[in-house]
């Protein structure tokens, strides 16, 4: 191990917002790390936020668990960095990160240095790539064109470790990056120094999740040394181990490949790499390879409203409905159909999802089993709020009060609200999910500092 290269990052937790071992995240700062690094976000909580530019998690709860970080930081002498600030990147979503950043440190009276790397991407820009050919879609295939991309709210591109190094370089105390790659923020600064960047990026995708990729994920923190030849991985939990099993695993995750990992500038492989432990708590993991490309490419995110949805609840428990509930459903979602088509004449989807059944994977779920009870939720989709709300008033009789067949008494079934329909408002759906290629990492990203005083 080349000692003169050696770079310990402290990952608090999978992300902020869940919450961490705060024993386990001092005990890593007692090991001296050389970064501390946190995830912001993602897109598994699906469209709205980046649609929005918002985040999923509540402002109290990323202020107190920032607040510890950069207390922490400030003891440890270290950069703090986050990736995807504010669950989506967008850069209305890292302004409120930094105005929450600014807060604290005139609460606690601190003096940092702040560099703000932002991800997103003027709808211009992209329409520009696409004219020119440089935009490529991703599986699955979206097709795209001026009219989608002039529809778009927000448009981000993943930052990759070329884009955190830049921050780096400015020696802020803090770095709030947009969105960025679940890796970057972990792998940047090991790469810097001349690390072997197969075990960067490698030991990168391990960390990304915390303490997930040991014994004891919701212990949260978890230490990644990289050095010449590769990485060693260490969790901060007191009970939580790592072995070759959970950390080879974690390639697994949210990974389509579980040899190949691709990111800005190239992709990695592990199929030469071996996972040693080194003790009953420490894995050592090395002959990772990292490959670049020929073309540097960031990968688009955007989203844009899919029209207005009113959702309606239905609680079941006759047991004869139970046994015959699909084709009371398929009943139900006919007659409402034809009535609104009739009645109003727009356009409208309708679907009544069987919880307790297969509400999760529909017609895929071919071992679904039916209980006691089941719900039965009605989900009205429509291009105005107007629209989607009279249906799902069309819908209220039938779920309420529908006959399982023509010839018996009327049945009264349970609401759980009153009024029964729920507007969900605008609602939002992906339409990136395209590469674009850049003659220069910074071309699509911009890079300020604040001084932020007490």
């Amino acid at each position: 191990m080349d000692k003169s290269v050696t770079t310990k990052i402290l990952i608090p937790s999978g992300a902020l917002g869940l919450g961490y071992d705060r024993d386990a995240f001092m005990r890593g700062i007692e090991h001296k790390p050389d970064l501390i690094a946190i995830d912001g976000g993602s897109t598994d909580s699906g469209p709205h936020y980046l649609g929005t530019g918002t985040s999923k998690y509540s402002r109290s709860s990323i202020k107190s668990e920032w607040r510890e970080l950069m207390q922490a930081r400030a003891i440890a002498n270290v950069p703090l960095v986050i990736g995807t600030a504010g669950t989506c990147g967008a850069d209305d979503a890292v302004d409120w990160f930094l105005d929450i950043t600014k807060e604290i440190a005139k609460e606690t009276d601190q003096n940092v240095t702040v560099a703000v790397l932002k991800s997103g991407q003027p709808i211009d820009r992209v329409i520009n790539a696409l004219q020119k050919g440089r935009i490529t879609p991703l599986e699955p295939t979206i097709e795209i064109d001026h009219d989608l991309l002039q529809s778009c709210s927000n448009i981000v591109a993943l930052a990759g470790a070329e884009q955190i190094q830049a921050a780096l370089k400015t020696s802020a105390d803090i770095i709030i990056a947009g969105r960025a790659t679940d890796t970057a923020t972990i792998a940047a600064l090991p790469l810097a120094r001349g690390c072997h960047a197969g075990g960067a990026w490698h030991g990168a995708k391990i960390g990304e999740c915390g303490a997930l990729a040991s014994t004891n994920p919701s212990s949260g923190t978890i230490m990644i040394t990289f050095d010449a030849d590769g990485f060693t991985v260490e969790p901060m939990g007191q009970i939580a181990r790592a072995t070759p099993y959970t950390v080879s695993a974690h390639m697994l995750y949210e990974n389509a490949n579980p040899l190949q990992l691709y990111e800005p500038g190239g992709h990695l492989d592990v199929t030469g790499a071996t996972y040693t432990a080194l003790d009953d708590r420490r894995v050592r993991v090395t002959g990772s390879t990292w490959i670049p490309s020929e073309k540097y490419t960031v990968k688009l995110e955007g989203a844009r409203c899919g029209g207005y949805q009113c959702v309606s609840l239905a609680l079941i428990r006759e047991a004869r409905y139970v046994r015959n509930i699909q084709a009371w459903t398929d009943a139900v979602e006919q007659k409402c159909r034809e009535k609104a088509h009739e009645r109003i004449g727009a356009d409208f989807t309708l679907e009544l999802r069987i919880i307790g059944l297969n509400a999760t994977l529909g017609a895929q779920d071919w071992n679904a089993k039916i209980g006691s009870e089941v719900g039965v939720l009605g989900i009205i989709t429509a291009p105005s709020e107007i629209v989607a709300k009279e249906v799902s008033k069309m819908l209220n009789p039938y779920l309420l009060h529908h006959p399982l067949t023509d010839d018996e008494e009327m049945p009264t079934f349970a609401f759980p609200f009153s009024p029964n329909e729920m507007n969900r408002g605008e609602m939002y759906e992906f339409c990136l999910n395209h590469l674009m290629e850049l003659d220069d990492p910074m071309q699509a990203f911009s890079l300020s500092v604040e001084q932020v005083r007490a």
